[in-house]
């Protein structure tokens, strides 16, 4: 009988599986290669989640933190920063995105159950291609552990409707609840959700003029509804989101059957006042949803949706300057934001202490135990 040791389950096994797959981009016939693919990926990670955005502060960690890199990895010799530049310049991203995100899942806790964002954001700081156009991302987000699960590029040709059936293929969503704005609510995109085995809620504006019109119809025709009403208070403001919630079985809609499992029609009134100035603002928005009419669900999975905006998005452009960043050599910009997203997650998963990421970001990169912590090792 085969006796299986601890090490065979360490998560350190389960980083350097996650990237055998990867092919590294480099010439390996020729010359002499100093460091390994896992290595250089190893070492990037480990200075991303201190705070190192730059190839050459992530050269600058490797020289200070060699002793603890070589607890991992022989690290021979750390490699420079233009090493590090040319070798995630010329990664394919969409590879490096699905070994990177499969790693994150396996070491934290799955989206099962949870509000899962999708939504796409401009690199404004960095273009490829020679700087012809600024590169556009689109990603998944789980609301519930606030990490970033997957994402794939909108090339320069496309838009987010043909970019989101790309990263639904890559995703494990059974049992959770995808969110998507108006550019996603598409039948196609719902059927493939629904064939993911998780449930959707899609946005409906005017690009689905008739549809939209419709819903409208419905609810101003009719009393029967579930309603759930919810207050916040933030960021100077005081709101109020009055959920209301129809069963598509109970009304006569047209086209049903043409949009995957639709279960019910939504709608919510948001009401804004701003406590400073006392300015009121009221507003409609409208989506349509396979899950079941249950209107205090589906108004927290709404508001869940903006998760991705502010603990993603804004995060990545004030904690790593991400539209600030100049990498505009071959796939460094996307490989970058790969890497940024997964370091930001990991820092949001780390429990233990309870500090701003900021701070954590600080303490990793001074304290070795704590940034074995943050990155599962």
């Amino acid at each position: 009988m085969t006796t299986t040791t601890q090490e065979e389950y360490s998560p350190l096994i389960v980083f350097k599986e996650s990237f055998q797959s990867l092919k590294d981009p480099r010439r390996l016939s020729k010359g002499n290669i100093l460091y390994s693919l896992e290595e250089i990926i190893f070492l990037t990670i480990s200075a991303s989640v201190c705070g190192c955005t730059a190839w050459t502060t992530i050269e600058e960690f490797g020289n200070l933190k060699t002793d603890w890199l070589r607890k991992f990895y022989p690290f021979k010799k750390i490699p420079s920063h233009d090493a590090i530049s040319d070798f995630f310049s010329a990664l394919a991203p969409q590879a490096f995105s699905k070994c990177f995100f499969e790693w994150v899942q396996a070491v934290t806790e799955r989206a099962k159950g949870k509000v899962v964002p999708i939504d796409g954001k401009t690199i404004r700081g960095a273009a490829s291609l020679g700087g012809k156009y600024p590169q556009h991302i689109v990603s998944a987000f789980c609301a519930g552990n606030r990490l970033c699960i997957g994402q794939v590029e909108v090339s320069e040709k496309e838009n987010e409707i043909t970019a989101i059936p790309a990263l639904l293929d890559i995703l494990f969503l059974e049992g959770s609840i995808v969110t998507i704005d108006a550019m996603g609510c598409q039948k196609e995109i719902a059927k493939k959700i629904v064939e993911k085995k998780a449930d959707y809620i899609l946005q409906v504006k005017d690009n689905q003029k008739y549809l939209k019109d419709q819903i409208e119809d419905i609810f101003n025709g009719t009393s029967l509804r579930c309603v759930s009403e919810k207050s916040a208070m933030g960021h100077g403001r005081i709101e109020k989101r009055i959920c209301e919630t129809i069963a598509v079985k109970d009304v006569y809609f047209q086209d049903r059957e043409q949009w995957a499992k639709l279960n019910t029609l939504v709608r919510i009134q948001s009401f804004r006042t701003i406590k400073k100035t006392g300015v009121r603002s009221q507003e409609y928005r409208y989506y349509i949803s396979s899950l079941k009419p249950d209107a205090t669900l589906l108004n927290d999975a709404v508001r869940s949706h903006w998760s991705i905006e502010n603990n993603l998005h804004w995060e990545l452009d004030v904690l790593y300057n991400e539209d600030g960043q100049l990498k505009k050599i071959g796939n460094s910009a996307q490989n970058s934001n790969i890497i940024n997203k997964v370091a930001l997650g990991l820092i949001e998963n780390e429990k233990t202490v309870i500090k701003t990421k900021p701070l954590k970001r600080l303490r990793a990169a001074h304290n070795d135990a704590y940034r074995e912590l943050v990155l599962k090792l």
